[in-house]
């Protein structure tokens, strides 16, 4: 199994926008069939090392990640992220 971990840091101004990506995001869970599991998390205690979102989800296999990674509705979800935040960071491991 293949664990996916991605935060973000969102711009000034896009919490309602980050609410809104989050819906997206938990909405492939029952389009995408490569998605074991996922779950999105808003970070409810800021510090300046911290991430505004994180999103942990688990594949069968490397190319189950890649299959998702690639799908047209992943990518679109994937787009507006790109639109409002300003950074990001993944971690993809094997448990």
């Amino acid at each position: 199994m293949i664990k996916h971990i991605v935060m973000w840091k969102f711009k000034e101004g896009e919490h309602e926008n980050m609410l809104l990506f989050r819906e997206r995001l938990l909405a492939l869970k029952g389009q995408i069939p490569e998605i074991r599991s996922m779950e999105v998390g808003v970070n409810m205690i800021p510090s300046e090392r911290s991430y505004d979102a994180v999103l942990v989800a688990e594949f069968d296999s490397t190319e189950a990640l890649k299959a998702y990674s690639v799908n047209p509705l992943h990518v679109a979800v994937s787009d507006f992220c790109k639109s409002i935040r300003t950074s990001a960071v993944s971690v993809d491991y094997e448990c």
